[in-house]
């Protein structure tokens, strides 16, 4: 660097003036001017490093760093464009490992919950206990688990939603941005729930739910049900029925009260019930 080298050769003229004049061989305006010389050479060395350290900010300038880790998609701007660097989006990344998930529910469903938790029919789930699970499209499950994060403390006027998040790791990649799924969650458990199979229920005109269940063995009976949330292919029953009680769920369409029947028992597989209970156990009647 000129000014760097301009300094040190300021400095030993500096350094030579001070001992003539020590030695009185010299006057002391020529150990002035060596002084005045060399403190010239340093401001300047100071000038040069300050542009070298301008110059090296401006080149950090052209290298732009992620905070975050992820994918990054297409190029939004081509090579030498010139940016602004608070409006102009270069390129977007993604984080697929974790992904948060945005889903809602119903404020009538929240509150009827909390009436169910005051009412001691439900136990409360601690958020960090509550399963959250993924459901494609197709139907199938996600393979992993996912937790609750938050629930927003507002309820959306237009659409009388509230917003809660979850987040599900993604090592394989499967779960991509903006993707549509559907949610499970555990908020709370049920102890002794019932359940039925969705064929076995029937409306009638006022849309009152009802299912015919076996009055002794050979005659049936309608029982109207009050029916809670939905499980995969089940009906939560809310009353109505009692634990043991069978109930037609095959030909219940061709049913009436007191009709004589056959009853014929299957296999009737207890899914998990969100409210972790057992079901009460169901058989199927056939009329004759």
């Amino acid at each position: 660097m000129p000014a760097r080298a301009t300094a040190l050769n300021a400095a030993d003229q500096e350094k030579r003036a001070r001992a003539l004049r020590e030695r009185k061989v010299t006057a002391g305006v020529d150990l002035d001017n060596a002084a005045t010389a060399l403190a010239q050479a340093q401001a300047d060395v100071a000038i040069a490093r300050a542009a070298l350290q301008e110059a090296e900010l401006n080149l950090s300038y052209t290298k732009v760093t992620a905070p975050i880790g992820g994918v990054v998609g297409r190029a939004l701007v081509t090579e030498g464009a010139l940016v602004n660097a608070q409006t102009d989006i270069m390129a977007t990344i993604q984080q697929l490992d974790p992904v948060y998930v945005d889903f809602t529910q119903s404020s009538s469903e929240l509150f009827a919950l909390r009436r169910a938790l005051a009412a001691g029919q439900l136990a409360m789930v601690s958020a960090d206990a509550a399963k959250v699970r993924l459901i494609f499209d197709d139907g199938s499950e996600y393979a992993h688990a996912g937790k609750l994060l938050f629930s927003e403390a507002s309820v959306d006027s237009s659409t009388g939603q509230i917003t809660l998040r979850a987040e599900f790791p993604n090592p394989e990649g499967d779960l991509l941005p903006g993707l549509y799924v559907r949610v499970r969650i555990e908020q709370a458990m049920r102890d002794n729930a019932l359940t039925l199979p969705q064929m076995a229920v029937q409306r009638d005109q006022s849309g009152q739910a009802y299912v015919y269940a076996l009055k002794d063995a050979e005659t049936v009976e309608r029982r109207d049900v009050t029916l809670g949330q939905t499980t995969d292919s089940r009906w939560l029953v809310e009353s109505g029925l009692e634990p043991g009680d069978r109930v037609v769920v095959a030909g219940a369409q061709k049913l009436y009260p007191d009709a004589k029947v056959v009853a014929q028992p299957v296999d009737a597989a207890q899914p998990s019930v969100p409210a972790g209970a057992d079901a009460a156990p169901e058989a199927p009647a056939q009329e004759e």
